[in-house]
């Protein structure tokens, strides 16, 4: 069933045409994915839907109640407001009675012998009964604290980028909606965030719109795909791997299409430069399709961004660390950390956020200095660093005059020297953009240019910090590709797994109290190698000795045609045991809701519903084993 349909959408600024007369519609539980360069329009078209923005013409059509959460990649707050107070706003009654429920509990939390506030807290407790939302309440708090958010009252002002972004995500999760829209999510969260996200969204009931440069992300969560491409969008059903197949499929259609006309327009030419004779009056309507020929605009395949960018001579010796230290307070991020950076190494910095990977970056980048060790850098190193927060341009700039800030003639890769101007196009920059302020330029814009001015002065070190932040996915593979070739060597700070596991050999991996491993292989394989030792260290479940058990006395019930002593004990009690596992699992979620800002309680308290769930999951499941054997004797007599 379609939610939502979009007809003949225009938008566009100034001479620059976003989009023009797309169409299109989202049906219910569909998961899509939307792609396209830098500055198509990706942002504008989720905020158009979200009712953000507005189109010049077309229009959305889709029910009176029906209801969009957008995850903005930017999120804004009221810096005065707490955590709770940003997760859970809206006007629906039930996020409502959370609010007010949330709110009366941290007051009594305050004042605890307050009678008033302690009959404040059994009224809404009565009321949230009433309404069943203690299974929401646990669910926002649930996804609070796995997106490492456990103090609820905590004010957004204190918080960093990153944990802002997760709180706009918790809000967004939180809310009931028919579409989920969510524009770069995984920005500014670590790997387990991400792995976490991709399991939630595939057990998300509404509809999903997103963008994201994640590949894995894109994956393993939708299973259709909208592609912006020269202000028309395309539609792929299936996930990302399947959308690069129907897409070079559609590129080389487009190619043998323009390759027809272009051979059709040099046979229809060649008649008429014959002369007079050939073009009588009888021919004039060849000579019109001749000049149709000439004069249509055909949009085959988009242009490709080049980076064949130079790089300086590299000698042996690069980066010596040896026995580094660094802290901050109380915290010790980087201990007794030692290395020899060659000049090939391509290396991944891996890690929770705030672990310290950024501050690992700045040291080797001569930005910040270690508080123990030495740091010894080799002297015809000649550094690129490529940081992830926003760098400081001069808005009023004209794009290419910040490029020729930085070099007017730029040498290639090939030994080919040309101008800024020819740069900048083989960056996707035409000639009318490279006159655009940088004010004007999208924030995937801005990030491209930056990063052609980061490896203009022909570097032989590249430091890259958070490099898939903000570019498309184009883009990143072009990156890719000029990383695989580039002489030096490659340091990358990144959580973007795909990203990783194209241009790494090695990581660098933070895994707490200033500990820093240094594991050969990608990120895939070490996710893979983290996985193998949590099941090892895993104690087996009992219950599986027991399933075993059980199942062999199922198989002889078939000749005995009664059942054993033990499953008939078993059948007699397990009714009750369901029941109380029932009972056990709303008691907890109540507690959970009612242990306020007790972090470490609802940690132990959610560990606990979680195996009563799994308890109560198995014993079903054995119920229905016991009661079809039940059955089949039954029917046997």
């Amino acid at each position: 069933m379609q939610i939502v349909t979009v007809e003949n959408l225009s938008k566009s600024y100034g001479e620059k045409v976003l989009f023009d007369n797309i169409s299109f519609h989202i049906g219910e539980q569909q998961r899509i994915g939307l792609i396209g360069v830098n500055g198509t329009g990706k942002s504008t078209l989720l905020k158009i839907i979200a009712g953000l923005d507005t189109a010049d013409s077309g229009k959305i059509v889709h029910a009176n109640r029906f209801h969009v959460e957008y995850l903005p990649q930017n999120p804004s707050f009221d810096e005065d407001s707490s955590i709770l107070d940003q997760v859970f706003y809206g006007e629906s009654a039930l996020i409502q009675l959370l609010r007010e429920y949330e709110g009366a509990l941290a007051d009594l939390q305050l004042s605890p012998s307050d009678e008033k506030k302690q009959s404040r807290v059994l009224a809404l407790q009565t009321k949230m009964d009433a309404a069943d939302a203690w299974e929401s309440n646990t669910q926002a708090k649930t996804i609070l604290t796995q997106l490492g958010l456990h103090d609820f009252t905590q004010k957004v002002s204190e918080l960093s980028g990153g944990q802002r972004k997760r709180v706009a995500m918790a809000r967004a999760l939180i809310q009931p909606a028919d579409l989920l829209i969510l524009d770069e999510p995984t920005n500014h969260i670590d790997n387990e965030t991400v792995e976490w996200l991709e399991e939630y969204l595939s057990r998300y009931k509404g509809a999903l719109l997103l963008v994201t440069h994640d590949r894995y992300f894109l994956d393993r969560v939708t299973n259709r795909t909208f592609e912006l491409d020269r202000g028309k969008l395309f539609s792929y059903e299936g996930n990302y791997a399947t959308f690069l197949e129907k897409r070079a499929e559609r590129e080389d259609n487009e190619a043998a299409a323009e390759s027809k006309r272009q051979n059709l327009l040099r046979r229809e030419l060649a008649w008429l430069r014959r002369g007079a004779k050939a073009r009588t009056t009888k021919q004039k309507a060849r000579v019109q399709r001749a000049e149709e020929l000439r004069d249509r605009v055909v949009e085959g395949p988009g242009a490709k961004m080049d980076m064949a960018l130079g790089a300086s001579r590299l000698g042996k010796k690069v980066i010596e660390l040896e026995q580094i230290s660094k802290s901050y307070g109380d915290r010790q991020l980087i201990k007794d950390f030692s290395y020899i950076v060659l000049p090939g190494d391509r290396v991944g910095i891996i890690g929770p956020n705030g672990s310290g990977k950024s501050t690992l970056l700045n040291m080797l980048a001569g930005r910040i200095q270690p508080d123990a060790g030495t740091i010894d850098i080799g002297q015809t190193v000649k550094i690129a660093y490529y940081t992830q927060d926003s760098v400081e341009m001069n808005e009023k700039l004209r794009v290419i005059e910040y490029v020729k800030e930085a070099a007017e003639v730029i040498q290639t890769s090939d030994g080919e020297s040309i101008t800024a101007s020819q740069m900048l196009e083989r960056f996707l920059f035409s000639p009318h953009m490279q006159y655009t302020p940088i004010s004007r330029l999208s924030g995937g814009e801005r990030r491209r240019l930056y990063l052609l001015r980061t490896l203009m002065g022909e570097p032989n070190v590249l430091f890259l910090d958070e490099p898939t932040n903000d570019l498309d996915i184009q883009t990143l593979s072009i990156l890719e590709d000029y990383l695989e070739q580039f002489p030096g060597a490659v340091i990358t700070v990144s959580h973007d797994r795909y990203f990783l596991d194209r241009t790494v050999d090695h990581l660098f991996a933070f895994e707490g109290q200033g500990r820093i491993r240094d594991f050969m292989g990608n990120y895939s394989e070490y996710l893979e190698e983290r996985r193998a030792q949590k099941a090892v260290a895993a104690p087996t479940p009992a219950v599986s000795s027991e399933k075993s058990e059980n199942s062999n006395a199922n198989r002889g019930n078939n000749r005995t045609k009664k059942l054993s002593y033990k499953d008939q004990k078993e059948w007699d009690e397990i009714e009750g045991k369901i029941a109380a596992l029932e009972e056990r699992s709303v008691v907890l979620k109540k507690e959970i809701a009612a242990s306020g800002s007790d972090y470490g309680k609802i940690e132990r308290l959610y560990a606990e519903e979680q195996q009563v769930a799994s308890d109560l999951e198995a014993t079903i499941e054995r119920w229905a084993e016991l009661s079809a054997m039940v059955e089949e004797l039954e029917q046997g007599k």
